[in-house]
């Protein structure tokens, strides 16, 4: 059964690997999404209703469950990956008994003395993006996916060289956490997201008692903008007031391009591809024409902001492009004086090649 999940974990690891709903897409559709005058969809503020939590709680809070499911969790190893000397987990954690809601992680534990390394907690955004698929197998995860799609290879750039990591599917309906209540994927909010969050975190370290008080960290990227800090809230506001027996250790938290305000995320994206040459002075023009950056933009805006970019890596924009030659093979376009002799030799005569 085990190796049937995790088969099916890595099936869908390689699919993030394709998928192009990629973070910045799942953003986008996100921010039209609420300047549609036809949805609302607010934001919740980061504050904490503690009682309302406490409630949850008192009703989710079980340590006894906890301490026999870390064996049943112990992953022997993912389909197709290296020998390596770290411990690794994975399986479900119920937030919510009463509706059936569970969140899903995977639990890296440091490569060396794990411990002596803090704990740290990856929430990738979107909404709606898998913290596995992206964060584990695409980015800071120890593995990545080979070409072949069916083996893995270590990642030396990974955070469990520093860190114990954990990256966890959040909220519910995001990988492979689940609702059993349908009605739970279309009313989550900010909010519910940082509680169920935090009920994951207090029970995940029961199940794990031997982090507890250890040095804590909470990270994330994109819509982690709030994920991260309203999560990091909901743990000082519970640990003031004394909610759960498990006082969480937090040191502090890490943003990656973070979406906090969509307006000036906007603004700040455009002056900033402007600035760098990406995109052009006419384009800027009209984006400053129809763009009032207030939240009052509507499609006008929205068209302006789709630049043509020339297939740059939004997050990197001086990493190669990749270029695809006519077998279909791809090359970054660092390799562009390559890929043109291999064109011009098809295209000229042998002698015009010739020193």
């Amino acid at each position: 059964m085990r190796n049937t999940t995790f088969g099916l974990f890595l099936l869908i690891c390689v699919a993030a690997l394709h998928a192009d709903a990629s973070q910045e897409a799942q953003l986008r559709e996100f921010i039209r999404y609420r300047r549609s005058s036809s949805n609302v969809y607010s934001v919740d503020e980061p504050r904490v209703q503690v009682t309302a939590t406490s409630r949850i709680l008192r009703a989710e809070y079980s340590v006894s469950d906890q301490t026999k499911l870390k064996a049943a969790d112990k992953i022997s190893a993912l389909p197709g990956q290296p020998v390596v000397n770290f411990s690794q987990y994975g399986g479900y954690v119920t937030v919510n008994k009463k509706n059936g809601r569970a969140l899903f992680y995977y639990f890296v534990e440091a490569a060396t003395d794990p411990a002596a390394k803090p704990l740290l907690l990856w929430l990738n955004g979107g909404p709606g993006c898998s913290s596995i698929g992206y964060g584990a197998m695409m980015e800071l995860g120890p593995f990545r996916v080979n070409r072949d799609n069916k083996t893995l290879s270590r990642n030396m750039q990974a955070w469990n060289n520093v860190a114990n990591v954990i990256f966890l599917e959040s909220p519910a309906g995001v990988g492979f956490s689940y609702s059993n209540t349908t009605s739970d994927y279309g009313s989550c909010r900010d909010r519910r997201t940082a509680d169920d969050a935090f009920v994951f975190l207090v029970n995940w370290l029961e199940r794990f008692p031997e982090y507890k008080g250890r040095a804590f960290y909470i990270s994330g990227e994109s819509y982690g903008g709030h994920y991260v800090p309203q999560l990091a809230a909901t743990i000082l506001r519970h640990n003031t007031n004394n909610v759960t027996r498990t006082s969480v250790n937090l040191q502090g938290i890490l943003v990656g391009n973070p979406f906090l305000d969509g307006a000036m995320n906007t603004k700040g994206r455009n002056d900033y591809l402007w600035s760098h040459g990406v995109i052009s002075d006419e384009s800027r023009a009209n984006t400053t024409k129809n763009c009032k950056f207030n939240g009052s933009d509507g499609d006008a805006c929205n068209d302006a902001v789709l630049h043509d970019s020339a297939d740059t890596d939004p997050y990197d924009i001086y990493r190669p492009v990749c270029i695809e030659s006519s077998d279909g093979t791809f090359y970054p376009s660092s390799y562009v004086r390559e890929q043109h002799w291999i064109i011009s030799r098809r295209s000229y005569p042998e002698y015009l090649l010739s020193e």
